[in-house]
């Protein structure tokens, strides 16, 4: 069942020596990066597979890692990492996947819908192994757990927060890659900008098209289509677009507008010099979805199927750092309430 060809054993010998993580360089793509704890009380050992960009996206994988990162210091367990490559092929994420199963990491959490195809093979190679995949739902199993979230509720509270904003009525919408997940973004951010402002203009632009994944990491791609979009009349724009966000944070300064970021609260992991242009960020509490899986793994309870993160779990929402929509807030939290209670069904195409 765990068949460990010559090259896996090489793999996995190397990545027990790895030292503690580092940056978002894009490092080999089956060799992971690890971080132990110093005095573990746990003796769970978890290994986190990123997607495109790694720890110091300032995005999706920073989210994750902080939730690994919580559980490292609360709860004692042990940790190895590593992440994906640009461009690279589904055998790469298996690989990645298998090397640090057969180096004793389980569960395994596979940070992104990229490896949908991957963990679904993987985790029937590999029963003995509990998998979980960040937003995805089509890998299933006995041994996956699919943590998702309703990332069209938070975007309808920002798309709501850019047109009470908004002095010209003319706001942009950025996706990393044209995918169903980004879609839902865009559709509540729309939903939201229109519920206060029908006749709305909203732009919209797809860095990417897939397989082309790198519209996630590639922050001059950002920075380029937000500049068209303040160009054309735009004065503030969301950004779902991961890492490519950066980018989307220095167009905005350039042209004197505001931007939303995304997954974390931007405002604070931006660079100084454009912390005064991020509105808000729509939150997605990938942090929380992390840390509660492996604090349930570390009892042994292993709750296969989908786990969603919604408005009334908290798992989506927005930031309110830099104090630029206190002044709406209480709008906002009138939006949620109604989604919560459901007078608001908020569309995710």
């Amino acid at each position: 069942m765990r068949r460990v060809t010559t090259l896996a054993s090489a793999l996995v010998a190397g990545a027990l020596v790895l030292t503690a993580c580092g940056g978002s360089s894009g490092g080999a793509s089956t060799t992971p990066k690890g971080s132990t704890s110093s005095s573990p009380k746990s003796s769970l050992k978890v290994g986190m597979a990123y997607d495109i960009g790694g720890r110091g996206d300032q995005s999706f994988n920073d989210a994750a890692a902080a939730g690994l990162d919580k559980a490292t210091a609360d709860l004692g367990i042990t940790s190895k990492e590593a992440e994906a490559t640009n461009g690279e092929a589904d055998s790469a994420k298996e690989e990645r996947l298998r090397v640090l199963a057969q180096a004793g990491y389980n569960p395994v959490i596979a940070v992104g819908f990229a490896y949908s195809a991957a963990v679904a093979k993987v985790a029937k190679e590999m029963p003995d192994t509990h998998f979980a995949i960040i937003d995805d739902e089509a890998a299933v199993g006995d041994n996956i757990t699919n943590l998702v979230f309703a990332e069209e509720q938070g975007s309808f509270l920002v798309g709501a927060a850019a047109a009470l904003k908004t002095k010209k009525d003319n706001i942009g919408f950025i996706g990393g890659v044209d995918v169903p997940l980004i879609h839902k973004f865009e559709a509540g951010y729309e939903a939201g900008a229109k519920a206060v402002t029908p006749n709305i203009k909203i732009q919209v632009k797809y860095l990417t098209q897939p397989p082309d994944f790198s519209g996630f990491g590639d922050p001059a791609k950002g920075q380029t289509a937000a500049a068209g979009m303040y160009d054309a009349g735009a004065d503030i724009v969301y950004a779902a677009a991961g890492g490519s966000g950066a980018g989307v944070f220095k167009a905005a300064a350039a042209a004197k507008g505001l931007a939303i970021g995304v997954d974390s609260d931007q405002y604070k992991t931006a660079d100084p010099a454009v912390q005064s242009v991020i509105l808000t960020s729509m939150l997605k509490r990938v942090d929380v979805a992390v840390y509660d899986y492996i604090k349930n793994a570390t009892t042994g309870n292993y709750a296969s199927g989908t786990v969603r993160y919604d408005l009334s779990k908290d798992g989506v929402g927005y930031a309110t750092s830099g104090g630029q929509v206190d002044d709406i807030a209480s709008k906002l939290d009138d939006f949620k309430q109604k989604i919560i209670s459901g007078e608001i069904t908020v569309p995710t195409k």
